[in-house]
């Protein structure tokens, strides 16, 4: 089955993976075969930032290196980036997306698609992305559908193990492409397919979301195993135990348990504990070797999502009265500064139990 073409996308970020899918729907049009038009844009919430890029034709700050498609369009202005959009790719990080949305909103076309790359939970809310979106768009959007579950199905995810690095190098990758609407998940995938990155359906979008969100959190955990050097014995217990917390949790709000055995769960997780270009594990690796939060958080030019991430799941775990053991330990250590060595030391001496 082949999905829908998109002729005209509009990117909503300007960071690494916003950079990055630009690239590879650019190189995607560059090689169509169809003469119809075919037109990819990007937007920046700064328009100065925006502007540099375009200049240079890279992305200096959150992905150097790269050079830029000619045929990238970049648009600053509100209203013209939403003008004729088939597709919107929703690449703001997750705290940072109600403001962008709510500034984009009146000139969202009510009959488009939006498919998020984001990773989180919002604070105040406890929203996914896809919920973010559709808590801010929902009046307007909600006129123009039948029911609620006609809306939800106008909402994707595209989610799994893409650093965006080695997505720009063209190493081979996977993702997940995520939507109640399976019609609609089977057009992300084949949009956004191509030779290095192979692209799986889902219509679990809860699941997928909540993997790619509490996955970070246990990257700062085995970040910070790294930094005081516990060892490989330990990692493997943490993404083990840390993968069977999430899915509790996910299986209690609804989602599908095998969604987290797949791309999104334990894929994801793995890639995002093991690489030494993971912004969640490096972070956790500083704090490790003795940095404080604040420290290792200005170290990085990009969000360090896991942190905020942390305090929304530590609540939805609260809500689902389900136990989270390694979350609640990072929370402690990252909010409440208790000791690396003593939040090790009290998760090693837990009640025993099964498996």
């Amino acid at each position: 089955m082949q999905g829908t073409r998109y002729e005209t996308i509009s990117i909503i970020g300007d960071g690494g993976m916003a950079t990055v899918m630009a690239i590879l729907l650019c190189e995607k049009a560059e090689s169509s075969k169809s003469e119809s038009r075919y037109v990819v844009r990007m937007w920046g919430y700064d328009s100065r930032q925006l502007a540099d890029i375009e200049k240079c034709r890279e992305n200096k700050k959150f992905l150097p290196g790269y050079k830029l498609p000619e045929a990238l369009v970049f648009e600053p202005d509100d209203e013209r980036i939403m003008t004729g959009a088939d597709l919107i790719v929703s690449a703001v990080p997750c705290q940072f997306m109600r403001p962008v949305w709510n500034r984009l909103k009146n000139y969202v076309p009510e009959d488009v698609p939006i498919v998020s790359v984001a990773k989180g939970i919002e604070n105040e809310t406890l929203l996914r992305p896809t919920q973010i979106i559709a808590d801010v768009l929902g009046e307007k959007r909600l006129s123009a559908v039948a029911s609620a579950k006609a809306e939800a199905s106008r909402y994707a995810v595209l989610s799994g193990p893409t650093i965006a690095d080695e997505l720009a190098r063209k190493l081979p990758a996977t993702a997940c492409a995520a939507s109640e609407d399976e019609s609609l998940a089977i057009d992300i995938q084949h949009t956004f397919n191509c030779s290095w990155l192979r692209i799986y359906t889902n219509t679990d979008i809860v699941g997928v979301e909540l993997a790619a969100a509490c996955k970070n959190i246990i990257a700062i955990a085995a970040g910070i195993i790294d930094g005081i050097g516990a060892g490989d014995n330990t990692k493997a217990a943490l993404l083990t135990r840390g993968l069977a917390e999430i899915t509790r949790l996910g299986v209690a709000m609804g989602a599908r348990p095998q969604t987290f055995a797949g791309l999104a769960g334990l894929g994801d997780l793995v890639t995002t504990c093991i690489s030494p270009k993971g912004r969640n594990r490096s972070f956790g690796e500083r704090v490790g070797k003795g940095q404080t939060v604040e420290q290792a958080q200005a170290a990085n030019e990009s969000v360090v999502e896991g942190v905020a991430t942390c305090e929304s799941v530590v609540a939805l775990a609260s809500r689902y009265n389900i136990e989270m053991p390694i979350t609640q330990a990072v929370y402690e250590v990252l909010f409440e500064n208790k000791p690396v060595e003593k939040a090790i030391a009290d998760l090693m001496s837990r009640q025993l139990k099964a498996e």
